[in-house]
């Protein structure tokens, strides 16, 4: 990574809340921030004032891929291709994307967040985790010991990794999911909100959690 003398302008692609939230933490940590590009409207978003808003991907093109880093502000969805086949367009003519980790993350020095990784507030990433690029870790996520999370992951809020999990490619975990340790999911597997795994999910399998049954008392 850069060091703070060496830190480059950004352009924050999507004018969403995921884009959103990346901004305020990035206007906390006062980084500079030359565009918003959306089709959108982001005039009600106030965490956007006094950011110049372009209309266009293309636009990002005027901005030099030496001088520039980018951030792909669009929320993943699961199964959505959208985030990675942006980044591959803009990643082919040079660009790179930061890494954005919040203030208020714990993440452990003996951590590893490759290129275009996304840690928000509240999240704790511990000594011996790996995660690949463009992975989201979202809000009050945590991912303990020796985890290897996949490219373009997105892990909701409150989910949970214990230790030594691993994830491949394109998997998606809901918010306050848990998922035991030593677990292996498979690419594009998906875990549902509040699930709890206890055993390894094959690629493109759902792990949906139990239903409560509730019964009048007798």
């Amino acid at each position: 990574m850069l060091s703070n003398q060496e830190l480059l302008p950004l352009v924050v692609i999507g004018g969403g809340g995921h884009a959103g939230v990346l901004v305020d933490i990035l206007r906390l940590q006062q980084r500079e921030i030359l565009a918003i590009v959306s089709p959108e409207d982001i005039s009600q978003r106030g965490v956007f004032y006094d950011i110049s808003h372009l209309k266009n991907d293309d636009d990002v093109l005027m901005f030099s891929t030496e001088r520039v880093r980018l951030v792909n502000g669009i929320g993943m969805l699961p199964r959505s291709g959208l985030k990675r086949k942006l980044n591959d367009y803009f990643l082919s003519l040079g660009y790179q994307f930061e890494t954005i980790v919040s203030d208020v993350a714990q993440v452990s020095p003996f951590a590893v967040l490759e290129q275009g990784v996304q840690v928000f507030p509240g999240a704790i990433i511990q000594a011996g985790t790996v995660i690949e690029a463009h992975s989201i870790i979202n809000s009050g996520v945590i991912v303990e010991h020796d985890c290897r999370v996949g490219q373009y992951n997105h892990i909701a809020p409150r989910a949970t990794l214990c230790g030594q999990v691993t994830t491949l490619n394109d998997v998606y975990i809901g918010a306050s999911a848990t998922i035991i340790q030593n677990i292996m999911l498979e690419q594009h597997s998906i875990v549902a909100a509040g699930a709890i795994v206890t055993q390894n999910i094959s690629s493109g399998q759902i792990c949906y959690p139990s239903r409560a049954v509730i019964k009048n008392a007798i």
